[in-house]
């Protein structure tokens, strides 16, 4: 069996050496490097399968250069944050970013290697794909979503997520989640109507998420508020979700208002995707890269038009159909690089719409030639009709103004695919 590759990352020498003495002593296969472009760089060449990572570097901290690797999707194997200067500020920032622990120097031989064999033992769970809060993105909404996420991380009382289906609720509940505490949560409610106070116990010091609360029976309704009583008890952070608004529902008789009223103290509402489409390019990237990483696509990138048309897409079901699409686009793109052809295509057969209010134009440059320009108006323009018009050709034709058979030629000129559906 191969030895676990370590990449060591100090601008000090001296404990880059020691570091790296040591563990080659152990039987890992160590790497170093003495700043963050250094191990930039080894990180892209090669994923490692543990990063020890000082925080205090001269061109860019490590907490710095963590943030960007779990912002472009690289964040794939386990990070133990070193320092001399430790502050229980920066282990808290490292762990919510997504670091696995945080060593103080000096650094004892035993407590090194305890820790690097605990990083390396839970490393495969981290390598699987998967995103975090990290990765949904930059743009005002997510950022003040983020900025307002801090402020309540270290209350206990409950918190109410509240958004679309696929807005990524549990990436926003980790983010309340301090790493190497319990993380509960259950697949189903039934629990709550049989024993509530199971989970109690297991979820000590950590959280309890529960999700789809507006599907919670009578009987599980009153469960969970019995269960709110006992929280403080075990030190545990209830976090719970919803995709319906809960008000008509309590209205109609169907929601328990006290239990509401015993949740919403601190309630959040999480954007859809389309509240923050400048994203989109980015998290499709991570996305894609995620995949390859993890061999479930052959090597495969995207164009600047193809992450445009992406942006400009509507995403019903939010985060997953997103995910859906980059994984038919990286598997069935027939070239390395994924066009605006290839989103055109998986977009009909998906059956995603251009965002309301979004012009066609979106996404073209106007330094483009205008024959060029022009192409990728008409590609955008028929695109949008046959998706409107759910395929049917005949409907297209008298939509657009065109001879069914001049419409079949222009599609083709465009590379556009017709679905075939016809009257």
């Amino acid at each position: 069996m191969p030895a676990n590759n370590i990449l060591v990352v100090d601008d000090e020498i001296g404990i880059r050496e020691l570091l790296s003495e040591i563990l080659k002593d152990e039987g890992y296969s160590v790497r170093v490097a003495e700043n963050a472009a250094v191990a930039r760089a080894a990180r892209r060449e090669a994923r490692p399968d543990l990063v020890l990572l000082d925080i205090w570097m001269p061109d860019m901290d490590g907490i710095s250069l963590l943030k960007e690797w779990a912002q472009s999707g690289q964040l794939t194997m386990p990070v133990v944050m070193m320092s001399g200067h430790g502050t229980i500020e920066s282990a808290i920032e490292a762990t919510r970013i997504g670091a696995f622990d945080f060593l103080e120097k000096p650094i004892s031989l035993p407590k090194l290697v305890a820790t690097v064999g605990k990083a390396l033992a839970g490393g495969r769970v981290l390598a699987k794909p998967g995103l975090s809060f990290a990765h949904l993105g930059r743009a005002k909404v997510i950022t003040e979503l983020r900025q307002r996420l801090d402020q309540v991380s270290r209350l206990r009382m409950p918190l109410l997520l509240t958004g679309e289906n696929g807005c990524g609720f549990e990436l926003i509940a980790r983010m309340v989640h301090l790493r190497n505490t319990p993380w509960f949560a259950p697949a189903d409610h039934a629990w709550l109507a049989l024993n509530p106070f199971a989970p109690l116990a297991e979820a000590r010091d950590g959280v309890l998420f529960v999700e789809d609360i507006e599907r919670l029976t009578r009987n599980e309704q009153r469960g969970l508020s019995q269960l709110i009583t006992k929280l403080e008890k075990f030190n545990v952070r209830l976090v719970a979700a919803t995709s319906h608004p809960l008000i008509p529902m309590i209205e109609a008789g169907e929601f328990d208002s006290n239990l509401h009223a015993q949740l919403s103290g601190i309630t959040l509402r999480i954007p859809s995707i389309r509240e923050h489409a400048e994203d989109i390019p980015d998290l499709a990237n991570t996305m894609l890269l995620q995949m390859v990483e993890a061999n479930e696509s052959p090597l495969r990138s995207f164009s600047v038009g193809a992450l445009n048309a992406l942006r400009n897409l509507e995403w019903p079901g939010n985060l997953p159909v997103l995910q859906n699409a980059v994984k038919t686009l990286a598997l069935t793109s027939l070239s390395a690089e994924i066009t605006t052809d290839d989103v055109g295509r998986v977009a009909v057969e998906l059956g995603l719409n251009i965002a309301a209010g979004d012009m066609p134009m979106g996404g073209i440059p106007f330094d483009l030639p205008l024959r060029e320009a022009r192409e990728r108006f008409e590609y955008q323009y028929f695109l949008h009709h046959i998706r409107h018009e759910e395929g049917n050709m005949s409907r297209v034709a008298d939509k657009v103004g065109l001879e069914r058979t001049h419409l079949y030629r222009k599609l083709k000129q465009l590379g556009i695919r017709p679905s075939g559906k016809t009257e």
